[in-house]
């Protein structure tokens, strides 16, 4: 057409060939919408019409459209889905088929009949109906929390090899070898995981997993709102106590496994306030360096495999993680607990959010041992109050088969549930998101301050002690990687030593030897605590102070609690006038811990002046102070007891010590010596201090 004739057609038929696209901006909102509700009647049209200035006719024929586009999408899905399948189990009958060319029946010696009825077009058309009746059962489930069907998930590729073994299971722990040379001592601080993980989960495993997660959440969800008599409560202490009968009989399921008679069962369920709201809990729990970051006492390791689902942008509802993670009591003669695990999420309502966390065998070729221990279903339900706290219910349910026997100064600890049940994570939580608060608070009172000169200096300083506590906490417990041995010692625990090579940014270059040794006292854990943190009795056990007093001249408030405080102090009548001790007091109902470390002052005025603390070379040292777990620990028994009588406490002494600058060096008979030495006069002076050097 030439521009005459352009300029002859009439300006209402030129318009009627204009299409309307609508902008990024009326896209974005008609979606939104679309999300909350497909359907929406003549009102919620009028509304978005006003909004977005669009005709109601415009915006009725867009929402027809988009859902004929999500059904044309649903249906591809399930085609690919069971076009995956069909060609799968296609593929095998063809395989099994050649390979009954050549059975010969051992009877008569004569081949098989040619034809088998099994693989005629019509069984396989009736397997076909079957397997989409159990795509559809799952895909029902998983919309249930998802809010999607399964069947939006990636198609699946045929002829994928699974290593994935479904039934429910933790991942083997290798233990701790107590005969090891003292030159094979060394590890490195970097290599955080001894084994690797297969680059990716199949397509194939992936909605088996969903159905798995999905499961668990429905079973956690049902293990957090019941009472009796599910849970009853005990008389001792009033912790919640699961009925296993009552358990099994109100979750039948044809995969789970039998309770083997070496295997321990652990059940626990807890209820707290934090200071923090839903959505800042929910991230940190769905992603696995912070998750290790907030329970830096209970996780030694932890790790994402590989994120399943990305679930809703901005809840993570929805949002299914393969993770693994390690979980310690902070002394190296217990014995760690792994586990490879599904965690998923789910918002169930606007301020209402569901972890649900479930063991899975991942991957089933691993050159570890085998191990029975296994997460079943656990998790906790968060509930955002009005002033930004938040109300969190945890149920812990484990089977756990120990690999070795519990040494007898932590066999009640173990058996109480105390160790690794819900009250430890909750009371771990509480304190951690105090400390998290106090971070962000300003105008504090003045004593709070000391001589730090500004806000920033307090949030460097915290930030330095918190990278010295979560040092403490990775490198006293029995992890992987740990090659502990044990030296002639004070009580049948002994001294125990092993070297790592230091190379990361914020630690000294070179060899680190630690050593560490477990005691009990008579005395209650709370009393305990106070003795070490007393800066006045510092004296009575610091067998480096020289006899020396020291004096607080920084003090940082970190909870509510007056026991959580980060402190710098100075040595007086010494003539190290410019080394200070900077320490942090952790202490809440499951235990205590108290790590200090040496730091020069040219560092600290880096600190004080609000500078990035990162790079700050520390060696901390310490105690971990726990209860004994026999007042009111279920199943716990007066025989474990060293001494009988009234409960006392676990105290774990630590050091760790430069031993050479140079990262070839080894374990001399000096160090050997010195390190025992150490130990051996810091637990004597406690004892004498506390009056029980009898123990």
């Amino acid at each position: 057409m030439d521009s005459g004739d352009e300029q002859d057609v009439p300006d209402s038929q030129r318009r009627k060939k204009r299409y309307h696209r609508h902008t990024p901006r009326q896209i974005q909102e008609l979606e939104a919408m679309f999300k909350v509700c497909p359907h929406p009647d003549e009102k919620q049209r009028a509304q978005l019409s006003r909004d977005l200035g669009l005709e109601p006719r415009q915006i009725k024929f867009w929402f027809q459209n988009r859902r004929t586009q999500m059904k044309a999408q649903h249906e591809r899905a399930d085609n690919c889905l069971l076009r995956a399948e069909n060609d799968k189990i296609r593929c095998e009958n063809i395989a099994m088929r050649e390979a009954m060319k050549n059975v010969i029946c051992p009877s008569c010696g004569a081949p098989p009949a040619s034809d088998d009825s099994y693989f005629d077009e019509q069984k396989l058309r009736m397997e076909n109906a079957r397997l989409k009746e159990e795509l559809d059962r799952v895909s029902s489930l998983a919309s249930k929390y998802l809010g999607r069907p399964i069947t939006q998930l990636p198609p699946v590729q045929p002829l994928s090899v699974s290593s994935l073994d479904l039934s429910v299971g933790g991942y083997s722990n290798p233990g701790i070898s107590p005969s090891l040379d003292l030159d094979l001592l060394c590890r490195n601080s970097s290599s955080a995981f001894p084994y690797t993980f297969p680059a990716a989960v199949s397509e194939l495993e992936k909605p088996l997993m969903m159905e798995m997660a999905t499961g668990a959440m429905e079973e956690v969800i049902r293990l957090v709102q019941a009472d009796e008599p599910l849970w009853v409560k005990s008389g001792s202490d009033g912790r919640d106590i699961l009925q296993l009968e009552t358990y099994d009989r109100m979750f039948q399921r044809s995969n789970r496994q039998l309770r083997f008679p070496d295997t321990q069962t652990e059940a626990s369920r807890d209820s707290a306030i934090v200071i923090m709201n839903a959505t800042a809990l929910i991230d940190m729990f769905m992603d696995a360096s912070k998750w290790a970051e907030l329970f830096p006492t209970i996780i030694s390791k932890a790790r994402t495999i590989e994120v399943l689902a990305a679930g809703m942008a901005g809840s993570r509802s929805g949002y299914l993680i393969l993770m693994y993670e390690e979980l310690q009591v902070l002394s190296p003669v217990v014995p760690t607990r792994e586990f490879c695990f599904l965690r998923y999420c789910q918002q169930i309502e606007p301020h209402l959010w569901a972890v649900a966390d479930v063991s899975v065998d991942y991957p089933r070729d691993n050159q570890l041992a085998p191990s029975r221990s296994r997460k079943l279903p656990s998790g906790c339900l968060i509930e955002e109050m009005s002033n930004g706290y938040s109300k969190i219910t945890w149920v812990e349910h484990m089977e756990i088969e120990e690999k070795n026997p519990i040494h007898i100064l932590f066999r009640d600890l173990i058996n109480s549930g105390m160790a690794f049940g819900a009250q430890r994570w909750l009371t771990t939580l509480q304190r951690m998101c105090e400390r998290f608060a106090c971070l962000t608070i300003t105008g504090l009172p003045a004593r709070d301050h000391g001589v730090t000169p500004t806000p920033d200096g307090k949030k460097s300083m915290m930030k330095l002690a918190q990278r010295m506590v979560n040092n403490f906490c990775a490198n006293v417990g029995a992890a992987n990687g740990h090659k502990w041995t044990t030296l002639s010692g004070l009580n049948d625990v002994g001294v125990r030593v092993t070297l790592h090579k230091s190379t990361d940014a914020g630690q000294p270059n070179g060899v680190v030897l630690s050593a560490a040794t477990s005691i009990w006292l008579p005395i209650s854990a709370e009393r305990v605590f106070s003795f070490f943190k007393d800066e006045r009795t510092r004296t009575q056990w610091d067998v480096l102070a020289n006899g020396n007093t020291v004096q607080e001249v920084a003090h940082i408030t970190n909870g509510s609690h007056p026991g959580n405080c980060i402190s710098l102090l100075r040595g007086l009548n010494s003539g190290q006038n410019t080394m200070l001790i900077l320490q942090e007091c952790c202490t809440d109902a499951s235990g205590s811990v108290v790590v200090y470390s040496p730091i020069d002052l040219p560092a600290i005025n880096i600190v004080m002046s609000g500078e990035d603390p990162s790079y700050i070379p520390i060696l901390p040292s310490g105690f971990t102070i726990l209860p004994d777990g026999r007042a009111g620990g279920q199943g716990a028994s007066s025989s474990s007891n060293p001494l009988g009588g009234s409960s006392g406490s676990l105290v774990t002494v630590t050091f760790q010590i430069l031993m050479s600058s140079l990262p070839s060096a080894k374990l001399n008979l000096e160090s050997v010596t010195t390190v025992n030495n150490l130990i051996s006069t810091t637990v004597q002076q406690i004892k004498a201090a506390l009056n029980c050097p009898d123990v």
